[in-house]
């Protein structure tokens, strides 16, 4: 297990993309208060980091990663097997896999595994209560596990095989159903106190950044995300009780990178949201005659920094939507393009105009300067 800290992908982080984002989930996640905010985007303090990777499973756009826990490989062996066992690397426990924290493996990997119908057990979580992990561990885990259980839930009547909380040493059986594990997590956390497991690092200090709000960067799709869109495609169950065809509808959840954006009226067609957008889910699509903005769902993980950076406010996020993958984008606003009658070039406005805005600056300019 290595002990450096996890990697950081700045293009990834919708602080780095939005210099104004709100945005503190690592930080939130981190038992170590290892996560400094910065204007744009996140420090580790070494010194503070134990590599429990429950930032990079907080992470919905991927921008934290961490080499003790390489999901893809984890997922690559689980599925060649009828039966996988996690456990957590301070319980000293022995399983298939060794993770750094159970709170770090993501609800996509384990409904996933459990739409496969591999039996996943995990081993370490009653050592939480004495681990330095524990208190944010915990409830991280106790929220995925209620996120898969969700998914399960729509996916009815598809026979999926839930992971099972496994018993400690002695215990009285092999393993303790998903659920009950969920509840006993629950009982625990509210025992221990809400102000404990919801603690959140200490605001950073302010730091000289750049001064240019939303930043360029390549667009990413995390592994994560196109797994949860395996999760949400409904397969054939039986010929009577099939549901294929129907939506995957579910609610908006912390703990699964999952959105649908709409729009409300009063849309200035200022692209910021397709800007700022960190996975290419907000997209400008330009006809010969019109000009688009276009939501893809399948790419979209639920950052809200689109939210964040709409200033008319219009844009919000649905509180239950189809998760069904495979769609084509939703045009959220459609305007007709419009030729200036001074410099003869395209442009787009949500009101007529007769000139571009460009053109319309340099008069207001000239008219300040010389007058009328």
């Amino acid at each position: 297990m290595t002990l450096s800290a996890p990697g950081f992908h700045a293009e990834r982080c919708v602080r780095y993309r939005y210099r104004y984002s709100a945005c503190r989930r690592c930080a939130e996640a981190c038992p170590h208060e290892a996560v400094e905010l910065l204007d744009e985007g996140i420090r580790l303090d070494a010194a503070r980091c134990q590599n429990c990777a429950l930032c990079t499973a907080a992470c919905p756009t991927a921008a934290l990663g961490a080499d003790n826990l390489p999901r893809l490989d984890l997922l690559r062996r689980a599925i060649k097997t009828e039966r996988f066992s996690f456990a957590c690397a301070p319980s000293g426990l022995a399983a298939d896999a060794i993770v750094p924290c159970l709170g770090a493996l993501d609800a996509a990997m384990l409904a996933y595994l459990a739409k496969r119908r591999i039996a996943v057990e995990l081993h370490g979580s009653r050592h939480c209560a004495q681990c330095a992990h524990g208190a944010k561990g915990e409830a991280q885990l106790a929220a995925r596990m209620e996120a898969a259980d969700t998914l399960e839930a729509e996916a009815a009547p598809e026979e999926w095989r839930a992971a099972v909380l496994a018993e400690a040493p002695g215990g009285s059986g092999a393993g303790a159903d998903f659920r009950a594990g969920r509840r006993q997590l629950f009982r625990r956390l509210i025992g221990r106190g809400v102000d404990e497991v919801a603690r959140a690092a200490a605001p950073a200090a302010e730091l000289p950044v750049e001064e240019k709000a939303i930043r360029a960067g390549a667009w990413f799709v995390p592994e994560m995300r196109e797994l949860l869109a395996i999760v949400c495609k409904r397969k054939d169950a039986c010929p009577e009780q099939s549901r294929r065809g129907e939506a995957f509808r579910i609610a908006p959840q912390a703990a699964l990178p999952l959105m649908d954006i709409r729009l409300r009226q009063g849309c200035t067609a200022c692209e910021a949201c397709f800007r700022v957008c960190p996975t290419g889910a907000l997209q400008i699509r330009e006809e010969s005659d019109s000009w688009n903005l276009a939501f893809a769902i399948d790419r979209c993980v639920g950052c809200g920094v689109c939210l964040e950076v709409c200033q008319p406010r219009v844009l919000y996020a649905a509180e239950s939507f189809d998760a069904t993958p495979e769609r084509e984008p939703a045009v959220l606003r459609q305007l007709a393009k419009q030729r200036c009658n001074r410099c003869d070039r395209f442009f787009v406005s949500s009101e007529s105009c007769e000139t571009c805005p460009v053109c319309t600056d340099d008069a207001d300019a000239f008219t300040a300067i010389f007058g009328n």
